[in-house]
C-alpha cells in the first residue's frame, strides 16, 4: 500500500529493537520459557498488524468528532466494570477472559482516556484557566481511576493520574490550579491510606523503604528483584555462561520483573543498550508531537509519551527497589498481550499523525 511508504521507519526500527530484547530475554531463560517466547512472538505479530491497520484510517475522526472518542471511552468503562465483577486472579479483579485469552481492560482504558483528554483539551486549551474545564477533565479520569483502584491495580492508577496532570500542563494550566490539585491529591492519598487500602497494600508501599524488615513476606519480592538485577554484573549471565549457576529469583520474570531478568541475562551493558533505545524512542515520539499540525495530535503524542515514561519509571523503579511493587509492565519488554497490543495501537495513531503532518 502507498501509505506504507510514509511509515516512520525510524520509529518502527526502535520499537522492533526493544521488542527483540524482550524475545531474547525469554529465550535466554531456557527451554521452560519457550512457550512464553512463542506466545510473545504471536502478540508482537498481532501488535504490528494492528499498528498497520490503525495507520490506514484517518486519526482525525477523533479530532473532528466527539462520538468515536466517547464510544471507545464507554467501551473501556464497561469492560473495567465487567472485570471488577469477575473472578479474582492472584488477588485482583483486573482481567476478563475471552476464548481462552486474558484481557486487561485497564490497558485499553489508558488509551481511551488519552484520546478523550486530547480531544477535550484541544478545544478547551484557550480556556484552561476556567476551573470548570479542570473539573470536567477530572471526572473523565475519576471514573476509570475509581474502577481500577477497586480491582485493585495501583500501577494503572498512577498512570491515569500522571496522564491527567501531564495533559493539564501541556494544555497550559495555571500554577495555582496545579497547586490545588496537588493538595487534593495529598488529601485523597491520605484518605485512601486510612480508609481504602488493604493491609497487604500498605505493607507493599512501606516495605520497599527497608525490605529487610520483613524479608520473608512483604519485602521478599523487592529483595529478590534487587538480587536478580545485580547478579548480571557487567556482561550478564547469558554470554558469560553463568546462567546455569545463577537462577532467576523473581516471582514474575515474564511480566512485572522482566526488566530485572533482562538485567541479569545481559548485565549493565545490556541495560545501557535498553536505556539508549528508550531515549531514542522518547525523542522520536516527542519529535512527532512537535511536528504535528493540530492541537489534538500534539496533545495525543505528548500524552502517549507520558504513558510510556510513567510505565518505564514505575516498573524500572520497582525492579531496582526504589519504588513500591505495583504490578505494571515494562513497555515493549514485558510479556502481556493486552499491554502490547494496546501500546502498538497507540504507535499506529502516532504513525498516522506523522504521515499527515
Amino acid at each position: 500500500p502507498i501509505f506504507l511508504k510514509k511509515f516512520d521507519w525510524v520509529l518502527v526500527a526502535i520499537i522492533a529493537a526493544i521488542l527483540s530484547l524482550g524475545l531474547l530475554t525469554f529465550y535466554a531463560m531456557g527451554p521452560d520459557s519457550h512457550g512464553v517466547l512463542v506466545r510473545h512472538a504471536i502478540f508482537i505479530a498481532v501488535g504490528f498488524a494492528v499498528m498497520v491497520a490503525v495507520m490506514a484510517f484517518d486519526y482525525r475522526i477523533f479530532k473532528n468528532h466527539y462520538a468515536p472518542a466517547m464510544i471507545l471511552y464507554g467501551i473501556a468503562i464497561l469492560l473495567l466494570s465487567l472485570a471488577l465483577a469477575s473472578h479474582e486472579i492472584r488477588g485482583s479483579s483486573a482481567w476478563l477472559r475471552f476464548f481462552g485469552f486474558q484481557f486487561e481492560p485497564s490497558e485499553l482504558a489508558k488509551l481511551a482516556l488519552l484520546i478523550v483528554l486530547a480531544k477535550y483539551f484541544s478545544q478547551k486549551h484557550i480556556e484552561i484557566y476556567r476551573t470548570h474545564h479542570i473539573i470536567v477533565s477530572g471526572v473523565y479520569v475519576a471514573i476509570p481511576l475509581g474502577l481500577t483502584f477497586l480491582q485493585p491495580d495501583l500501577g494503572s492508577v498512577i498512570v491515569y493520574v500522571a496522564l491527567w496532570v501531564a495533559m493539564l500542563l501541556f494544555a497550559g494550566i495555571k500554577r495555582r490550579h496545579l497547586l490545588a490539585i496537588g493538595m487534593l491529591g495529598v488529601l485523597a492519598f491520605s484518605l485512601g491510606w486510612l480508609l481504602v487500602l488493604k493491609p497487604y497494600q500498605k505493607d507493599r508501599i512501606v516495605s520497599f523503604i527497608n525490605p529487610y524488615l520483613d524479608a520473608r513476606e512483604t519485602g521478599y519480592n523487592t529483595i529478590q528483584s534487587q538480587v536478580t538485577f545485580g547478579s548480571g554484573r557487567w556482561l550478564g549471565t547469558y554470554f558469560t555462561k553463568r546462567g546455569d549457576t545463577t537462577p532467576v529469583l523473581v516471582p514474575e520474570p515474564y511480566t512485572d520483573f522482566t526488566f530485572a531478568t533482562f538485567a541479569q541475562k545481559f548485565g549493565f551493558v545490556g541495560v545501557l543498550v535498553l536505556i539508549l533505545l528508550l531515549v531514542l524512542l522518547i525523542a522520536r515520539v516527542g519529535s512527532i508531537g512537535l511536528r504535528a499540525n493540530n492541537n489534538f495530535a500534539k496533545l495525543f503524542s505528548l500524552g502517549f509519551l507520558t504513558i510510556i515514561v510513567t510505565h518505564v519509571m514505575v516498573n524500572g523503579g520497582m525492579n531496582v527497589g526504589i519504588l513500591p511493587i505495583t504490578g505494571i509492565p515494562f513497555p515493549l519488554l514485558s510479556h502481556g498481550g493486552s499491554h502490547l497490543v494496546t501500546i502498538m495501537t497507540g504507535f499506529g495513531i502516532l504513525q498516522n499523525i506523522s504521515r499527515r503532518s
